[in-house]
């Protein structure tokens, strides 16, 4: 048995890694190629090329690889024809994926997406493309499954993969030990696993460090750095805001779970926030032409999936997308979020300043994240996955292989 993974995102490539783990336990002759990361490699998968070092953003940046898009989809084209592996898992990636998907189906092979991509929140008439190419959707949130079967794609829930990632990570307890200081509190900045995240979001976050210090003078700074590309930018950024802070490269697990609080990016580190119970304010720094764009797309009110998560309806408003605590609409919000092109710099430092100053206030938000954590963050989704890929595709496979020999 063969399967062909497509994966595109460094949280895709650990994604794949974690179901190709669980596969491997529930299927030992399995074997596993595609288009992953390196840690979906060091699981076992044999890359045809590491996507997720083109993991890109925006309309231009596309066009400005596609002939590196077009040459990898005509290998997968190629392979599918020649191999043709017993089932195709595309996880998140959606511009690309769709194409590998329709290679797949031409040939007759299932295709299954796990880790789907946010159709619901930016680009619902892209469900069309899931019914055509697209077998079956595990879904991540809770309210996936139900959206997705209304629009008549056969989904099943499995929960969130992140949150085995994250039950079954070993924090370095020395370094933690190393970064706690009674006296001087800690915000961790997590500007984003991109580069381009990156450059667009810290240098607000160090405006409001900046603000923050000058009314919470004994607070200390660190920076989560995703990968060590991105040090010479960050370093430039920081010497700029003339700020004393820490930076450090592959620690943000540690940098979270040792920190009062945080200003973060938004992404998926907002469940490891959520994990780690940590009250936090999410910004994502955009263009005035970007943010018309996705004004026009947007069909939810955050962009935060932990806001999303305590949403009574997360799509009963598309309105604003700037969190108001006056806005009876916005009471449930556990991480104040700014999805904005304008200076929302005061914002998050007043944010952070209560929870550095107010302990009751803390504490409620505290108790609040913990609370949802208990009731989304168990972790399984791997598993899940795996028994569903399993017993209901692969077994299947076995049987009408059987048949054809019989």
């Amino acid at each position: 048995m063969r399967i062909f993974f497509s994966v595109g995102e460094p949280s895709g490539d650990l994604h794949g890694a974690n179901l190709i783990e669980a596969l491997k336990n529930r299927e030992p002759d399995c074997e596993f190629v595609g288009y992953g990361g390196p840690r979906m490699a060091a699981a076992g998968c044999h890359l045809h090329e590491d996507l997720t070092q083109l993991a890109v953003m925006w309309v231009a940046q596309v066009v400005w690889n596609i002939s590196k898009f077009l040459r990898l989809l005509s290998r997968a084209d190629e392979y599918f024809r020649r191999e043709r592996p017993d089932l195709v898992v595309l996880i998140d990636y959606p511009g690309f994926n769709w194409w590998i998907a329709r290679k797949a189906k031409a040939q007759g092979i299932p295709v299954l997406y796990y880790g789907t991509p946010q159709l619901w929140a930016w680009a619902s008439w892209r469900v069309s493309k899931m019914r055509r190419f697209v077998d079956h959707v595990l879904c991540k949130l809770p309210f996936e499954e139900k959206w997705f079967r209304d629009r008549g794609c056969h989904a099943t829930f499995v929960g969130h993969p992140y949150f085995d990632e994250l039950n079954s990570r070993h924090l370095d307890d020395g370094f933690v030990e190393q970064l706690f200081d009674p006296q001087r509190p800690l915000v961790t900045i997590l500007p984003g696993s991109r580069t381009q995240e990156v450059k667009n979001n810290l240098a607000p976050f160090l405006q409001s460090a900046s603000k923050i210090e000058s009314q919470v003078p004994n607070t200390k700074f660190a920076i989560a750095v995703f990968k060590p590309s991105q040090l010479e930018v960050v370093r430039q950024l920081v010497a700029e805001s003339g700020l004393q802070v820490e930076v450090h490269v592959g620690r943000t697990p540690e940098l979270i779970h040792a920190s009062r609080c945080c200003l973060a990016c938004s992404g998926s580190v907002s469940l490891e926030l959520l994990y780690h119970t940590k009250p936090s304010a999410i910004l994502y720094q955009i263009s005035r032409v970007g943010y018309a764009v996705q004004w026009v797309f947007r069909k939810i009110r955050y962009i935060t999936l932990v806001n999303l998560l305590t949403a009574e309806d997360p799509f009963a408003d598309r309105s604003a997308g700037i969190y108001d605590p006056a806005d009876p609409r916005d009471q449930h919000v556990l991480m104040p979020e700014y999805l904005t092109y304008d200076d929302r710099t005061q914002d998050l430092a007043d944010h952070i300043v209560r929870w550095l100053t107010d302990e009751t206030l803390y504490e409620e938000v505290e108790s609040k994240l913990s609370r949802l954590k208990s009731q989304v963050a168990q972790g399984g989704a791997s598993q899940r996955a795996a028994e569903y890929i399993s017993n209901n595709v692969l077994s299947r496979d076995r049987i009408e292989r059987r048949g054809a020999a019989a």
